[in-house]
Order: structure tokens, then C-alpha cells, then sequence
């Protein structure tokens, strides 16, 4: 017993300290992007279950998001500012996860159209992102 808990202890800190990669990030932005298709999805046949799964998937991959490795440690400090931009970051994950937490409410009430619009603005939240952030 004691073997398997160093075992993963021993797993988990070499997987964390090898620190969030370009690839972590895009499997997370795909990850996200099927949660978006799924609610979508969950939207048009009515189901309720596929829009939690949905958000469920929205709401713990949003929470990964943060400045690749490369980014952090930057030494120029202008390319740092605008690659690491942390507070921005951190306000568009809040408002993504409110958002997910609304259409997961509001679609089970039966209230699609709050829904919807609630989807809506978590793409918007999206888009900013990627515009002011990744520089698209």
C-alpha cells in the first residue's frame, strides 16, 4: 500500500512540475470546444442531459486554462505583459463559468431562450480571448 501511494505521489509531481505546455493548451481549447458543440447539441434535441455534460466538461476544462511555460518566463517584459496577461485571463474564465452555470439552470427551468442567450455570450467570452490574447 505504501509502494502505490509513493508510486503516485511520485507521478503526480513529475507530471506537474513539467508545467502547462502548447499541446496542453490546444487539447484544452478542443476540449472546450466539443463542451460548446455539446450544449449546442443538447440545445436542439432538448436534452438536458447533454447540455449538463456539456457545461459539466465547460466548467472543469476552463479552470486548466493559463499562460504556456514559455509565456511565463519570458524575460523580454513588454512580450510578457502581452502574452501573460493573467487578470484578463482570469476574468474571462470567471464570466465563461457563470455563463455555464446560467444555461445549466436556465435550460433546466425550461427557459431556452436565457439559455441560448447565455450561450451566446460565453462564445463572445471566447472570441475576446482570442482576439486580444492570442492575437487572431
Amino acid at each position: 500500500m505504501r509502494k502505490l501511494l509513493l508510486g503516485l505521489m511520485v507521478t503526480s509531481s513529475l507530471v506537474l512540475a513539467e508545467g502547462y505546455k502548447q499541446g496542453d493548451r490546444i487539447l484544452d481549447m478542443q476540449k472546450m470546444a466539443q463542451a460548446m458543440q455539446d450544449i449546442q447539441s443538447g440545445f436542439f434535441y432538448n436534452n438536458a442531459d447533454i447540455v449538463n455534460a456539456g457545461v459539466k466538461n465547460l466548467k472543469e476544462t476552463i479552470i486548466k486554462i493559463r499562460p504556456i511555460d514559455s509565456e511565463v518566463n519570458n524575460k523580454d517584459i513588454y512580450e510578457k505583459w502581452l502574452n501573460n496577461n493573467m487578470k484578463m485571463t482570469n476574468k474571462i474564465q470567471k464570466k465563461i463559468k457563470r455563463r455555464a452555470e446560467d444555461i445549466e439552470e436556465r435550460f433546466s427551468d425550461g427557459d431556452a431562450v436565457q439559455a441560448l442567450q447565455a450561450y451566446s455570450k460565453i462564445s463572445s467570452q471566447c472570441m475576446k480571448c482570442h482576439i486580444n490574447l492570442r492575437k487572431w
